[in-house]
């Protein structure tokens, strides 16, 4: 294990003593983007202040060292995740890593008649690309039942059909937090003869990850959430795939060659898919957000989250003053109400005492109708979060019923 409260030292937005509403700062919407620490800043500094060319682009020394940077990046990556280099591609982050399946793939090969299986609990990210491609190709939509908000290798055996091409869940659902049967649902899902996407958002900045032992089809995450920069992702593909698809954007830096006879040939994946002047400095920052966290190690921080979300439910729940939505969740989210406070009014009290949650429908706007309830507060935590930063967020909870009793 490790010490959270050393583990902050490497944050400069946890050690300046940053306040907000005159309150300690206490961050719980980790499953929206995470802080970064000074390693991650230091990289991106020094592409701008040392390092700074084109890639791809240039035979001088400037751009040579930028290409073996961002080569010894997707190297970094594909060890992160028990992969290969080549099946690396750079994205802007997981909405873009989807949408280059859904158009690269999706667009390609589904047809009239086909399936694509999603879940109800799924981020827009992994649903408005679908319904798109769904339009475009007159496959259709379906959905695998949630058991006690969770998706089971039952509820997928009996969503499947031979129409079923493409399945696309999240590996940690961003709302409820809760840890679907991956690698169980792969095989499954390959004996049917579909492919199989992973949204990976919520997991691979939590989870130890083996795509290669998972063996879905695709992964999709954003640096952002893993300490790393915004605007940078990874696409993750069997290479046979990769080689499949058709490019989602085309431009310099992806082709061969091109002909005045609207004729071109693309370069092998993953460069046939990262048309233009990639995040260069992003690259260089999620290098070294994957390396940091791997010097903490995964299991480590899976098991911080998990004890933290044991104690927090415990606590939240002597107060008697919330609905808790996803109390069995292994993960490090919790996602309730305060009884009688709409949610984000909710979020707006804990914001007066310096705590920052997420609240609304976090992007998953079919999920509501799940749970019963418009809206809900998620407080999400990751390996920074302290138990004295659970207390804050139970005593403000305690705080404002009191204030609404004696309102009312």
């Amino acid at each position: 294990m490790f010490d959270p409260i050393q583990v902050r030292q490497d944050f400069p937005m946890l050690r300046q003593g940053k306040t907000m509403q005159g309150h300690p700062l206490v961050y719980l919407d980790n499953a929206s983007t995470t802080f970064k620490p000074d390693c991650v800043i230091e990289a991106m500094n020094r592409y701008y202040m040392d390092e700074t060319s084109n890639s791809h682009r240039g035979d001088y020394d400037l751009c040579y060292n930028a290409d073996r940077r961002i080569e010894s990046a997707r190297h970094a990556v594909a060890e992160f995740l028990g992969a290969e280099d080549k099946e690396i591609v750079f994205t802007a982050g997981t909405t873009e890593s989807i949408n280059l399946v859904a158009y690269g793939y999706g667009l390609k090969f589904l047809k009239p008649g086909d399936e694509i299986l999603l879940s109800v609990a799924e981020h827009a990210s992994n649903m408005m690309p679908w319904f798109r491609i769904a339009e475009l190709t007159g496959a259709r939509i379906a959905y695998i039942p949630l058991e006690d908000g969770k998706i089971t290798v039952e509820g997928l055996r009996k969503s499947l059909n031979e129409k079923t091409k493409i399945v696309a869940i999240a590996y940690v659902g961003n709302v409820l937090g809760y840890v679907a049967p991956v690698k169980e649902m792969a095989k499954i899902i390959h004996e049917s003869g579909a492919l199989f996407l992973v949204d990976g958002a919520q997991a691979v900045p939590h989870l130890a990850i083996d795509a290669k032992d998972l063996d879905c089809d695709f992964l999709a995450f954003s640096g952002h959430k893993m300490c790393g920069p915004t605007g940078i992702g990874v696409l993750y593909g069997k290479y046979e795939n990769l080689c499949k698809m058709d490019p989602f954007l085309t431009g310099g830096g992806m082709n061969v060659k091109f002909s005045k006879d609207a004729t071109s040939v693309c370069l092998p994946p993953p460069m046939k898919y990262e048309a233009g002047t990639l995040n260069i400095a992003g690259i260089y920052g999620l290098e070294a957000a994957v390396k940091y966290l791997a010097s903490i190690g995964m299991d480590n921080i899976r098991a911080h989250e998990e004890s933290l979300k044991r104690y927090a439910i415990e606590e939240l729940k002597k107060t008697n003053m919330v609905t808790i939505y996803n109390e069995d969740a292994p993960s490090g989210i919790v996602t309730f109400n305060i009884h009688g406070v709409f949610a984000q009014d909710a979020a707006t009290l804990l914001n007066s005492k310096g705590i920052a949650c997420r609240s609304g429908q976090h992007c998953a706007k079919v999920l509501p109708e799940e749970l019963g309830t418009v809206a809900t507060v998620r407080a999400s935590f990751y390996l920074y979060t302290t138990k004295g930063e659970i207390d804050a967020l139970v005593e403000a909870v305690k705080k404002g019923g009191d204030f609404l009793d004696a309102y009312f």
